[in-house]
């Protein structure tokens, strides 16, 4: 075959074979560690990130074995042109059998087409990656469209075109259709031959097999877009349920006031303390809410999961809570009825709940729990755990039945409520007892956000897996 080279350009002195077989070695280490990071990595990943990666590392081996095997053609140097046509035919005959696919050996092969014999010379590696018999005679320019498929045939001819005419290099791709019926990419580079006079008499190629690296971009891409999807619908669930928890949840700013008793009976004060590892919004709730015979309801709440479906069922689980107290139904009653109200729905639910209801004649407070941790209750600089009533989790079990329990309060007595997760890292006991210690400092507090302020400070920084709320309630009168 002649060599690629135009009449008014020199050929090019090729590296030396040291150099080549240093940037080899470095390809092939380097296609190693990937290989190695790849199999680390899971083959059964369901999430479309996991997909994402494993494709982008069979991309970056398919690309690093691809550069191997162009190294080790440019160290061997080009093929000698056979003397005559029969050592041509024993030279294909003596080709061994392609590859299995995956192997990368075959996918780079070269050809020329004379345009003033018309004739045309392959290497054995451009039979094997068009899947032709190797005795066959090779297709000439007018015959190659013939393989190619319908819609890039268009394309070919354009490139081929522009190279005879124009004398302009190829670089494009085009599909084809072996034999068997298997269609594969090839990526062709070529540039025409000219004589002296600058006319073209032949046309020079390197076509070169991309299929599975193409096979692998398609995955890269696609498994990219199914995150950017995934991701894009993440982020429209986390504002929808960021909307909807506002919505429900009291915006206080500072106490908020009860408006038909003065003075106020209880300076309230509460915060909502969102995850920090997760971007998902929880189901807590909190409320505090002024009841037509002048008492004043107080319930904080967890529903389990997260996500827009259990911002919505929190949302469900405060309305009804609002509305069951407002009719009059005690603590104990109200939480049998949620626990009715999840049993009944249909996609099944966990949460728990503490809900009390505060007699300002009186300073009793009456309160009933559903698997929820305990409200504490400061008094003179000390703290205790009040003591908990029977109750399960929300939706745990059909028919439950949960008891109500009495405190009596005093002036200047602060009760504190929160749900689960408040401390990261540590369970109710713990949790309890890191609350308990800030006695001396509720103490110190004028006012209920003063204390809520300190709850934060000292339990608001990172490292918390879920969200959390907190409630205080501090008599005045």
């Amino acid at each position: 075959m002649s060599s690629p080279l135009s009449a008014d350009h020199p050929a090019a002195q090729p590296p030396g074979s040291g150099s080549v077989d240093a940037l080899i070695s470095q390809t092939r280490r380097l296609k190693g560690e990937v290989d190695a990071v790849r199999r680390d990595a899971r083959t059964d990943a369901a999430e479309p990130r996991e997909r994402w990666e494993r494709a982008l590392y069979d991309l970056a081996l398919h690309q690093l074995s691809d550069l191997d095997t162009h190294l080790a053609q440019l160290r061997d140097g080009l093929p000698q042109a056979p003397p005559d046509a029969a050592e041509a035919v024993s030279q294909i005959r003596a080709v061994p059998p392609a590859p299995r696919r995956g192997s990368l050996l075959s996918r780079v092969g070269s050809a020329e087409w004379n345009l003033l014999t018309d004739e045309a010379s392959w290497s054995g590696e451009l039979y094997q990656i068009l899947g032709r018999d190797p005795e066959a005679p090779p297709l000439t320019l007018d015959e190659l469209p013939s393989v190619v498929l319908d819609e890039d045939r268009a394309g070919l001819t354009a490139m081929v075109t522009s190279c005879l005419v124009d004398a302009k290099p190829i670089d494009g791709e085009f599909r084809v259709v072996r034999p068997d019926g298997e269609v594969r990419t090839v990526h062709m580079m070529g540039e025409p031959v000219l004589d002296a006079d600058g006319s073209t008499v032949s046309m020079w190629a390197v076509l070169r097999d991309v299929s599975e690296l193409r096979r692998s971009q398609r995955a890269v891409s696609e498994t990219r877009d199914s995150l950017q999807h995934q991701e894009q619908r993440a982020r429209t669930e986390h504002r929808l349920a960021v909307e909807l928890q506002q919505a429900v949840l009291p915006t206080w700013r500072g106490s908020p006031r009860l408006v038909h008793q003065d003075p106020q009976p209880l300076d309230l004060a509460a915060h909502h303390l969102p995850s920090s590892t997760s971007a998902l919004i929880g189901g807590d709730w909190y409320d505090a809410l002024q009841l037509s015979d002048g008492q004043t309801l107080l319930s904080v709440g967890d529903l389990t999961g997260h996500g827009v479906a259990v911002a919505s069922g929190m949302a469900m689980l405060l309305g009804a809570v609002r509305g069951m107290a407002m009719a009059g139904t005690e603590p104990g009653q109200l939480l049998s009825l949620l626990n009715q109200l999840l049993d009944a729905t249909v996609q099944p639910a966990l949460g728990s709940a503490v809900c009390c209801r505060y007699r300002p004649e009186t300073r009793t407070l009456t309160w009933a729990q559903a698997g929820h941790p305990a409200p504490l209750l400061f008094r003179n600089g000390t703290g205790r755990m009040l003591h908990t009533p029977a109750g399960v989790l929300l939706g745990a079990t059909s028919g439950a039945s949960y008891a109500q329990a009495e405190e009596a309060l005093e002036v200047g007595d602060l009760l504190l409520l929160h749900t689960d997760g408040l401390v990261p890292g540590r369970g109710r006991p713990e949790t309890a007892q890191q609350l308990l210690d800030l006695a001396p400092r509720f103490d110190a507090a004028r006012t209920a956000q003063d204390c809520v302020r300190t709850v934060v400070e000292e339990f608001g920084g990172s490292g918390r897996e879920d969200d959390a709320c907190v409630l205080v309630a501090k008599v005045t009168s």
